[in-house]
């Protein structure tokens, strides 16, 4: 599942407002969320962000920028529930984070702060204790509010709810690629994988130099024996897109071996009553390890620190009764397994 990658490009405010107790709860919430974010104490930061938030709402200066850092904050102390509320409401709310920003240098401490427009423009026309006097407009994150709230409905197993709000934020960014992406993983998640299927598809007639996409669609194909070779022909892509792609080495390897549980327990079951027919599911088992030998042999050139490329390939090797290669594998694996401790 998609992990979240957020950050925060936090402007500390400064309060001005009539009421000298308000704007002393105002500072003191600011900075103690500031100083706990700062801190990496997300679940602290959050719910005071969200003070900051509710104060200049009561006080008729609501800026939702803080309820977006109340979310990022939540969602960063992994307080899902709270996060998926905040940028539901954030999204339904029409939120975009697009503000102007009034910036201002005071003289005496060489701080950099924001004010609301009228305040900026006092104290631009005083020409006192403040300079360098600026304005900076902030990038519009609704894009992302749709990709973090996919991805925390993803991560909370409802599936559903983030197939709905991708097929939402796809309808306002119809090329944003991790909404394609997620729009994927939540149509798989779901159980549907004749629309997942398709929408790999349709995102690789759109671009096909996507290697995740190549692998998604490789781990279908090999699912339906009818179509185990246009697997095999998926994972070679994604790996020769991006060639360290070790699950596609992986999954290509498994995919040419087969069944192998239900090979060995068939030959098995037969070993005593059927000894020619035996022998030749033996040798079939033999061939197929002798055909993924050079993909392991790959996995593992690509790979050659991932105990699960030189297991697999100590194994085939023993299969195919080549004895110092396995060794040799055999000795890998123990060293890796051993720094591995």
């Amino acid at each position: 599942m998609k992990k979240l990658i957020l950050s925060l490009a936090i402007i500390a405010s400064a309060f001005v407002f009539g009421q000298k107790d308000v704007n002393a709860q105002l500072q003191e919430a600011n900075k103690a969320a500031m100083d706990a974010y700062n801190a990496k104490n997300y679940a602290v930061a959050a719910p005071k962000f969200m003070e900051v938030y509710d104060l200049l709402k009561n006080n008729g200066k609501e800026d939702k920028v803080y309820m977006y850092y109340a979310g990022l904050n939540y969602a960063l102390a992994n307080n899902t529930d709270q996060a998926i509320k905040i940028y539901t409401d954030l999204i339904n709310s029409g939120y975009t984070g697009v503000q102007t920003n009034y910036m201002a240098k005071d003289k005496k401490t060489g701080q950099v702060s924001s004010y609301d427009k009228n305040t900026w423009e006092l104290l631009k026309k005083s020409g006192g204790d403040y300079t360098d006097f600026k304005t900076e407009q902030t990038p519009s994150v609704e894009a992302d509010l749709y990709e973090t709230l996919a991805t925390l409905l993803l991560n909370a197993k409802k599936n559903d709810e983030a197939l709905a709000i991708i097929e939402k934020g796809l309808a306002k960014f119809p090329n944003n690629a991790k909404l394609k992406e997620y729009q994927g993983t939540a149509l798989y998640a779901s159980g549907n994988t004749d629309k997942f299927m398709t929408n790999l598809k349709e995102q690789l007639a759109k671009n096909p130099n996507d290697a995740t996409n190549w692998y998604n669609l490789g781990v279908l194909q090999s699912k339906n024996p009818a179509t185990v070779n246009d697997a095999i022909a998926s994972f070679q892509k994604a790996i020769e897109l991006k060639p360290d792609f070790s699950n596609a080495y992986q999954n290509l390897v498994l995919t040419v071996i087969g069944d192998d549980e239900k090979a060995v327990n068939e030959i098995n079951s037969i070993r005593k009553t059927n000894a020619d027919k035996a022998t030749e599911l033996i040798e079939a088992r033999k061939e197929r390890f002798s055909k993924a030998l050079p993909y392991a042999e790959k996995w593992y050139q690509a790979n050659p620190n991932n105990v699960d490329a030189v297991s697999l390939l100590k194994d085939i090797y023993g299969i195919t009764k080549n004895q110092a290669k396995m060794n040799e594998m055999k000795a890998k694996e123990a060293e890796l397994q051993a720094k591995a401790k």
